[in-house]
């Protein structure tokens, strides 16, 4: 199939953009990468009037760190984030999952803010968002405001965007201390969206106890997902003394329900869900005790 028909804009500047959003409302949709939408257009599962490439707006692109945090523009291709040295350092849970994004074709065009933006529960981008309290900044042409990430995702590939804005940057706090990061994800095929999957971040105090942790789900619900109750139960306990297992089966228990799909019964993902965690757990805090 092809996309219906469409007018095409190509605005060069953010605030071009943003007067086209305001001008065009609902019938209009942003176009970053492209990886995500123009496969939704080509079988006309997503119809829009109007697309806004924003692509060639050169103040959408970079990594820079700002404020204790390594703001990324949402421009910003994922193959950028691959090779930085300053993502590595700074954010490596960001460094990590990049490399699961599809494939590499798909992250030379694919961009951080396209893929936060359409947020599919499955994808990398968006649980790292969650999981790390990241911040969007959005812009319309009535200002600016932020958003953080656990008020961002709103459901299936919805966000609390209005639809005369567009998301220009992310900020990803900078962990300090002890930390360890690790992310595990289950797919049948390399490059597929995953099944179920974990991203876990653990800061220890000089005791080995744990002074911070957060653990992200992808892949379990209709939007990214925290394992609130798993962290609060971890949180202030010596790390020798923690069951990784346990803490992926009370990861498990937060979540409200696991939709079945055509990949596998929630049941299933439930216990991959689970596995992924205790996985990620053990590899995140082992990380943070050699920190």
């Amino acid at each position: 199939m092809k996309p219906a028909p469409f007018e095409y804009h190509a605005p060069d500047t953010i605030v071009a953009a943003a007067s086209l959003l305001g001008e065009l409302g609902e019938d209009a949709k942003v176009l970053a990468g492209g990886q995500s939408l123009v496969p939704m257009l080509a079988l006309r599962l997503a119809v829009f009037e109007h697309l806004i490439d924003v692509g060639r707006i050169a103040e959408l692109q970079g990594i820079e760190r700002r404020d204790g945090a390594l703001w990324v523009g949402a421009g910003t291709t994922q193959a950028s984030l691959e090779v930085s040295t300053d993502v590595m350092s700074t954010v490596p849970l960001l460094a990590m999952v990049t490399p699961l994004i599809g494939h590499f074709q798909i992250r030379n065009r694919g961009t951080v803010g396209g893929s936060i933006a359409h947020a599919d529960p499955a994808a990398e981008y968006p649980a790292v968002a969650l999981t790390l309290d990241a911040t969007m900044q959005v812009v319309s042409a009535q200002g600016t405001r932020t958003i953080a990430a656990r008020d961002f995702f709103d459901g299936l590939w919805t966000t609390t965007m209005q639809a005369d804005e567009l998301l220009v940057g992310v900020s990803f706090p900078i962990w300090d201390g002890r930390r360890g990061f690790a992310v595990e994800e289950f797919a049948r095929r390399q490059g597929d969206f995953a099944i179920a999957g974990a991203t876990v971040g653990v800061v220890l105090d000089d005791a080995d106890r744990v002074r911070r942790c957060a653990i992200g789900l992808i892949g379990l619900g209709s939007t990214p997902e925290r394992a609130a109750q798993a962290e609060g139960e971890v949180t202030g306990r010596a790390i020798a003394e923690i069951d990784p297992d346990a803490v992926g089966r009370l990861a498990m228990a937060g979540l409200e329900s696991v939709p079945d799909d055509l990949h596998g019964s929630g049941e299933f993902r439930t216990r991959v869900g689970a596995a992924m965690v205790a996985r990620a757990w053990t590899t995140a805090s082992a990380e943070a005790r050699r920190g």
